[in-house]
């Protein structure tokens, strides 16, 4: 078998966004927001955008990759997100306050506006100060930790501070987290990953040996697509990275220091400092 990345657009909604296999969403909704077992447990949701392979060929967001619905009307954004792109926090915000008021026919229908929770699995590190893999983000009351504003919920999985391995997950939580992490790299579905059957149904879903072409090809676009950003983000870091030695090279000359010492301090060569 030859699986695809679920960190891939297109691989995250083939597998998480089918109406035919809405099992597979709920599960790893009930156990990614720990309601698993609780009143708050999904037990049929609606998807309000479903996998279509015409309309994601040419993709360009990472955001709202799939909104879904529950029968108490709650809504749910889950989102694949590879790169942290300029202010994407508030991105988030937006598209959550968004979902919030669209449930509105006329602005007096506030009583009829219901919790929207979101869940982001980010291929980078957000909150730097936590050493979590998962966090979730409440309205809270400064003195108290009242929690009186309970219609937002963000919720989020930063990948790269998940290191565990096949025989260090004690729950479906963690099984999910690993597979979104790390089902490109498998050959074959792992015996610790057997159970529950919607984690082996996902596994057959990101199975590319059952894509269609335009699927195969809409998902390598995308990957494609990635890539190119990732190397443009990353040139942009150096590109500020030197502008600002220059600065520092240009005060350090304004003050009289030598090119020798300026650039062992800078890194930048005598030549651009002479220029």
């Amino acid at each position: 078998m030859k699986f695809a990345d679920p960190r891939n657009d297109i691989a995250f909604r083939k597998i998480f966004g089918d109406e035919n296999k809405k099992e597979i969403l709920i599960s790893f909704l009930n156990n990614l927001l720990n309601f698993a077992g609780t009143t708050k447990e999904i037990i049929d949701l609606t998807i309000a955008d479903p996998y279509q392979v015409p309309k994601l060929k040419d993709l360009k967001q990472t955001i709202l990759d799939i909104r879904a619905v529950d029968k108490r009307n709650i809504h749910y954004i889950i989102e694949m997100q590879v790169i942290h792109t300029a202010a994407f926090e508030k991105k988030v915000m937006y598209y959550v306050s968004k979902a919030y008021y669209q449930q509105l026919d006329k602005a007096d229908d506030y009583p009829k506006l219901n919790q929207v929770i979101f869940l982001g699995f980010l291929d980078f590190v957000l909150f730097k100060e936590s050493p979590n893999y998962t966090t979730r983000h409440l309205i809270l009351e400064e003195n108290t930790n009242g929690h009186y504003f309970k219609d937002f919920e963000l919720n989020f999985v930063e990948l790269p501070k998940f290191n565990k391995g096949l025989g260090e997950l004690p729950d479906v939580k963690d099984k999910w987290i690993y597979f979104v992490k790390n089902a490109s790299d498998m050959t074959i579905i792992p015996k610790e990953m057997q159970e529950p059957k919607e984690i082996r149904e996902a596994f057959e879903a990101a199975n590319r040996l059952t894509w269609s072409k335009e699927e195969l090809d809409a998902y390598d676009d995308k990957g494609i697509y990635i890539q190119e950003e990732r190397g443009r983000i990353e040139y942009a870091k150096e590109e500020g990275k030197k502008e600002k030695a220059l600065e520092i090279a240009k005060t350090m000359l304004s003050k009289g220091i030598s090119i020798d010492i300026i650039v062992e301090a800078t890194g930048i060569t005598r030549e651009e400092i002479e220029h």
